[in-house]
């Protein structure tokens, strides 16, 4: 299956807004009408942000940010630049391609989303993402009046809409939390002594220890599902 090579206005906003944190999909969507962006559409619609779109994305909102730039200014400055070389302003060289591994996606650092940004950005709507919480597979974090999910949340909630597409429900999902409590109890046995540790070092040890280990888990577990259903596989 061909790999996707764009994201959705949800993913980009997820994407901009460690960085961006008062980024929404209202801003966005308005720096589109201004037209300052540009995405492509689906057929019925939908936003295609491929790289130079996020990037011209980037560049307009760090223009905003520090040089603090009334939109025709970045308007002028953008055109100007499309006309020297095409390029968006403030590309940055892209880096060399990484081969997918069916690795898990790096949850996002110091993302901060509400529950009407979260399901925006995740497709997954709020009732469902109540639901999940309630069996504890996401969590919101932060003081009351404050409360928000975060990137380890965003993470969860993109995986297991695959699974709503085949009529799971959150409930059903709670026997993988209750199997990762264990195995995660059985990895940090596995390191204590590492952990225990008052050495820096020893414990960067337990940490590339602990990823070793979800590697190879997550590789026994699919080879082991395999086995199990190889008779409708086939």
């Amino acid at each position: 299956m061909a790999t996707r090579n764009y994201q959705s206005i949800g993913e980009v906003l997820v994407s901009v807004k460690t960085e961006f944190p008062d980024i929404t999909i209202s801003k966005i969507r308005f720096l589109e009408s201004e037209g300052l962006i540009d995405p492509e559409r689906t057929p019925s619609g939908y936003r295609k942000f491929y790289e130079k779109d996020v990037d011209r994305l980037r560049a307009i909102l760090r223009m905003q940010r520090d040089e603090y730039l009334p939109l025709k200014v970045i308007k002028d400055r953008l055109f100007e630049h499309d006309s020297l070389d095409g390029q968006a302003v403030g590309a940055p060289v892209q880096p060399e391609e990484i081969e997918p591994d069916e690795e898990l996606a790096e949850a996002p650092t110091g993302l901060q989303m509400s529950i009407e940004e979260m399901s925006a950005a995740t497709g997954v709507d709020r009732e469902r993402i109540r639901e999940l919480q309630s069996f504890g597979l996401v969590n919101e974090h932060g003081p009351d009046g404050a409360k928000y999910y975060d990137g380890d949340d965003y993470i969860v909630l993109s995986i297991v809409k695959d699974f709503f597409r085949f009529g799971v429900e959150p409930r059903h999902l709670t026997m993988y939390k209750h199997f990762e409590e264990r195995e995660a109890a059985f990895f940090e046995s596995i390191v204590l002594p590492q952990l225990r540790q008052r050495n820096p070092e020893a414990r960067r040890n337990a940490g590339t220890s602990l990823t070793e280990l979800a590697k190879a888990s997550r590789k026994l577990k699919q080879a082991l599902l395999r086995t199990n259903l190889r008779q409708h596989l086939t």
